[in-house]
């Protein structure tokens, strides 16, 4: 699906690979791409329809400016899904909470900024102190499931516009999917489950980014779901992947009302 939206396409000053991608796929249809060159709104587009491709912190210094509609999903999206299709007990709790009551190794997470590594802790004491995180931090707490394959989906209205592998057994390997291969279609029948399932108990905006993977013992299960503005992209197509994105990143004006219980809260920018 292809979609033109007149614009610009402001990406973070430090630019990724999957930000080249997408200011190639802006161009192709259209759409201006500004790299910034500060975490400052540019002054001369203040008023512009823009869209926004970088991290939580660079959002939240110019999307407020800018007047961005930010969409991620619910941070506790990951408990409301049923364990068929997590594999794994999750909760939503506080870091104050985990510190406390974790006595034995769990996967501890933030929902969405990356505050801390997301990685498996032996017990609450190993977990950030209050002296470098505040207590009502919320984390997404998980039982241990080890992944042979992760996979990402950018998904729009449903359905998903692009999709890549991104591990294999915890290290790095990129591939695209697609080509009627076995793999690829179980990937994609089982992200169709989720998604369905999701718009019933754990509704997700109408652009954002849902990882899936394959367990250790053979099980397909939900890893993660996340924004699209602030993901990458590994070996997605980038024409799919920039029609997410701009959903995802765009004026607040435009906002389909549906999509406003899932705005990031922009903070108050003082010079």
């Amino acid at each position: 699906m292809t979609t033109t939206s007149p614009g610009v396409l402001l990406l973070a000053p430090r630019v990724t690979e999957t930000g080249h991608q997408l200011r190639t796929a802006a161009g192709r249809r259209g759409l201006r791409a500004r790299t910034a060159t500060s975490w400052r709104a540019p002054r001369e587009l203040v008023g512009e329809p823009v869209h926004l491709y970088g991290g939580p912190l660079f959002a939240d210094a110019v999307g407020r400016e800018l007047g961005l509609g930010l969409l991620e999903p619910a941070a506790d999206w990951l408990t409301r899904l049923p364990l068929a299709l997590t594999r794994r007990q999750v909760s939503f709790t506080t870091l104050a909470r985990a510190r406390r009551r974790l006595k034995r190794p769990a996967f501890v997470k933030p929902p969405a900024d990356k505050l801390f590594p997301a990685r498996v802790h032996p017990h609450g004491s190993a977990l950030p102190g209050p002296d470098v995180l505040p207590g009502d931090t919320p984390v997404l707490v998980s039982e241990v499931v080890r992944f042979g394959e992760e996979f990402r989906l950018f998904v729009l209205d449903g359905r998903v516009e692009a999709s890549s592998l991104y591990s294999v057994n915890g290290d790095l390997r990129v591939a695209p999917l697609g080509g009627g291969k076995r793999e690829s279609r179980e990937v994609l029948a089982f992200t169709r489950e989720v998604l369905a399932a999701s718009a019933e108990c754990a509704p997700l905006p109408s652009a954002a980014v849902v990882d899936v993977g394959l367990t250790d013992e053979g099980h397909w299960a939900v890893v993660e779901a996340n924004a699209a503005w602030a993901s990458g992209g590994y070996a997605a197509d980038p024409e799919g992947a920039l029609d997410v994105v701009l959903r995802s990143a765009g004026p607040a004006s435009r906002l389909r009302p549906a999509d406003r219980p899932f705005l990031r809260e922009l903070p108050e920018v003082v010079d």
